[in-house]
This record gives C-alpha cells, sequence and structure tokens, in this order.
C-alpha cells in the first residue's frame, strides 16, 4: 500500500511539474496582454491611479499642506511669542536685580544710620554716665576720707589711752597726757607718710 501511495503522489508530481513547466514558458499570466481580461484589468488600473491621483493631488494634500502651513505659522508665531517673553523675562531679571541692588544700599543706610545714632545715643549715656560715677566717686570719696579722719581720730585717741595705761603700768606713775598725746602724733604722722 505504501508503495502505490508513492507511486501516486510521485505521478501527480510529475504532472504538476510538467503544467508548471508549460506555465513558465508561456510567462507570468499577471502578465499575458493577449487576454482580454489583462488588459481591462490595466486599464481599470489606470483609471483608478489617474483619480486616486486627482483627488490626491486636488483635495488630499492641498488640506495637508494647509494643516501644515497653519501648524508652522503657529509654530513660528509661538517661538516668536517665547523670544518676547523671554526678552522681557529678562528685562524684569535686570530690573529686579537694580531695585534689590538699590533697596540693599538703602538698608544697609538705614543700619548705617541706626548704629551711628545707637553709638551716638551710647556716648551721651556713658557721659552721663560717667559723670554720675564720678559724683559718686567723689561722694565715696569724700565719706572715705572723713571715715579715715574718723578712724584716724579715734586710733590717736585709743592710741593715747592705751600707751598711757601700758606707760603707768610699765612705769608705776602716771606720764604726761600732753607728751604722749605729742609722741602718739608724730608717730601716727610718720606712718601716714
Amino acid at each position: 500500500m505504501r508503495g502505490i501511495t508513492s507511486l501516486a503522489s510521485a505521478g501527480l508530481l510529475l504532472m504538476t511539474s510538467s503544467a508548471f513547466a508549460e506555465e513558465v514558458q508561456k510567462g507570468m499570466p499577471q502578465l499575458d496582454f493577449a487576454n482580454p481580461l489583462t488588459i481591462s484589468q490595466v486599464v481599470w488600473l489606470a483609471i483608478i491611479f489617474a483619480v486616486l491621483y486627482l483627488l490626491l493631488s486636488r483635495w488630499a494634500l492641498p488640506q495637508v499642506a494647509s494643516v501644515l502651513e497653519d501648524r508652522a505659522t503657529k509654530i513660528s508665531a509661538d517661538l516668536e511669542a517665547a523670544r518676547i517673553a523671554k526678552a522681557q523675562s529678562d528685562a524684569a531679571l535686570v530690573e529686579m536685580k537694580i531695585t534689590t541692588a538699590k533697596a540693599q544700599a538703602e538698608a544697609m543706610a538705614q543700619v548705617n544710620a541706626a548704629v551711628d545714632a545707637a553709638k551716638a545715643e551710647a556716648a551721651v549715656h556713658a557721659v552721663a554716665s560717667n559723670a554720675k560715677l564720678e559724683a559718686q566717686l567723689a561722694a565715696a570719696e569724700t565719706r572715705i576720707a572723713a571715715a579715715r579722719a574718723a578712724a584716724v581720730g579715734a586710733l590717736h585717741e585709743v592710741a593715747t589711752v592705751t600707751t598711757g595705761d601700758l606707760f603707768s603700768r610699765l612705769s608705776g606713775f602716771s606720764p604726761d597726757s600732753a607728751a604722749i598725746d605729742s609722741a602718739v602724733g608724730r608717730a601716727l604722722a610718720a606712718r601716714a607718710a
């Protein structure tokens, strides 16, 4: 059974290849201009191509060109508007920098004026405080001098009494109070100098 099938397929293959060889000798059937069907197909192809060409050239392509032109015009207008906006923003940036520099200079001038005013006020306050402190110092020195004088006076009196008591205890008789007073005065004067 297998052999028969192989023979049948080989025969079929030979028939097909011989038909193919005949067709190749005739040429391609699509280009057989002796056939009236091929001529009518070529004529209709030419008519359809011409109609399609006319439709595209008269209606579709002008619309596409119009859209492309509109887009190009809009893009160039947008680019010009962007250039103008950039120029305006650059000018505004320069103006802002100038204004900022002026404001900083004015602020610095105000700060310097405030610092100078504060220094002047502090100097006036310092002078007033120094005068007040000088007055307080002079009053304190006067009080100290008075206290020293009182202390020296009290010291003189205590030294005189103590010297008199010591002299009387050591010597056994009472000394001359004027002599003790003058000796204590000389000793205190020598110490103060």
